[in-house]
């Protein structure tokens, strides 16, 4: 891959707001690399089942969120563009806590919280 179109690809534009860019059949279709603020969808028959995106955070690990309600935790999508879901997504990973709200296309922090990740 060309290293100037690797740049252009993660560059994040301030206006820009978070939506689903690919939408695939299987969870093993969702794409290695996707763009600052997209996400993949993954439908089966016409349900979707899972929806795939970098957490903003910036560490580099990918956030699956169950959107099927016949499994727990589950989540909504409640619009693809601007991308909104509920409840709030609360990942942990490397000790680190991302916790946010995905509303409008925007990412809204959660307040953090005093307790430390072993």
């Amino acid at each position: 891959m060309n290293p100037l179109s690797a740049l252009w690809e993660r560059i994040s534009f301030p206006w820009s707001k978070w939506q689903i860019v690919v939408q695939v059949e299987a969870a093993d279709e969702i794409p290695i690399r996707l763009p600052v603020r997209g996400a993949a969808l993954v439908s089966q028959g016409g349900r979707p089942t899972w929806l795939a995106f970098d957490c903003p955070c910036g560490m580099g690990h990918r956030i699956m969120l169950n959107l099927d309600r016949s499994r727990r935790p589950t989540w909504r999508l409640i619009s693809q563009r601007p991308l909104t879901v509920s409840p709030s997504i609360d990942d942990e990973v490397r000790g680190r806590r991302c916790h946010f709200f995905l509303q409008k296309g925007r990412v809204f922090w959660a307040r953090r919280h005093e307790r430390v990740l072993a």
